[in-house]
């Protein structure tokens, strides 16, 4: 199993519109072969824990394999969801993983 964590940093006040965006494209994600979780989560309010801030969201994925993953990438409909955000975005850090 593949495991990525993508931390998404919004422009600022633009995290809103990017996260539509992100999930009008999730029931197309989820129709893809290898597809096991894709979503997104952001700060919990409140208590004392590390913070990514307000236009920061985190897109917890699995996969089967990693040449899933890498159809995923190449699929029409991400192609899409980046140029959505293409200019909406300040950064983006994609952390692949497999298990321990």
């Amino acid at each position: 199993m593949i495991h990525v964590i993508a931390i998404i940093t919004a422009k600022p006040g633009k995290r809103d519109e990017v996260l539509k965006n992100f999930k009008d494209n999730v029931p197309a994600v989820h129709a893809e072969k290898g597809c096991i979780e894709y979503g997104a989560a952001v700060d919990i309010d409140g208590g004392p824990f590390a913070k990514f801030g307000p236009d920061t969201f985190v897109v917890i994925e699995k996969w089967e394999s990693m040449d899933h993953l890498k159809a995923h990438g190449a699929s029409e409909h991400m192609k899409a969801y980046a140029a959505k955000n293409k200019d909406l975005l300040a950064d983006r850090a994609v952390h692949v993983l497999q298990n321990a």
